[in-house]
């Protein structure tokens, strides 16, 4: 049932798809914006949407008459617009009034579970047994709470120099993702 070998190739792909460390400037910024983030319910929120797209993923998008493609290329615009927002120091992104909303949109989606994550979930199912996806998307929802736990401790070891650097220096990073991701599923 469950393979150590497939678990951990499972596990590495996705957390290099999510890339939570990568993210922790974007995760900064917004904790600023919303004033807390609930590393609980975004984790519990990216974990149900990965699991519910290693259910019934595609199928869901069938019956919406939405493709992976296009999916995709929604999700690399959310992310282009983040990663303009780092860095220019400008805001497209209104925070919520209610911060438990701002933990889940744009936190669990689509920075964890974005479209990048749930189309390699959909794509890992060619390859691996259902039962190690799933414990490959537990391990990387572990890391992910750590990380939202962490983001006072890390802003604080960083200082507020070191996070406008590494802000601007992961925007760029988040656009080209986000060209990336748009240029692999535009059929034109």
């Amino acid at each position: 049932m469950f393979n150590i070998g497939q678990i951990l190739t499972i596990t590495f792909t996705l957390f290099a798809v999510i890339d939570i460390l990568g993210s922790i400037p974007i995760l900064v910024s917004l904790k600023e914006k919303l004033g807390h983030i609930d590393a609980g319910k975004a984790t519990l929120a990216s974990g149900v949407l990965m699991i519910l797209f290693l259910l019934a993923g595609e199928p869901f998008l069938r019956l919406m008459s939405v493709d992976v493609n296009s999916f995709a290329l929604a999700g690399s615009i959310v992310i282009f617009i983040i990663g303009l927002e780092m860095i220019l120091g400008i805001e497209l992104f209104k925070s919520e009034k209610d911060a438990k909303a701002g933990s889940v949109v744009p936190i669990a989606f689509p920075l964890v579970a974005g479209s990048g994550t749930l189309t390699t979930i959909m794509s890992l199912k060619a390859n691996f047994d259902t039962y190690n996806i799933l414990a490959g998307i537990v391990v990387n929802l572990v890391l992910v709470y750590l990380v939202l736990r962490s983001l006072s401790y890390i802003e604080r070891l960083l200082g507020k120099a070191g996070l406008m650097v590494i802000r601007k220096f992961f925007g760029v990073i988040l656009l080209a993702i986000a060209v990336r991701i748009f240029k692999a599923n535009i059929n034109l």
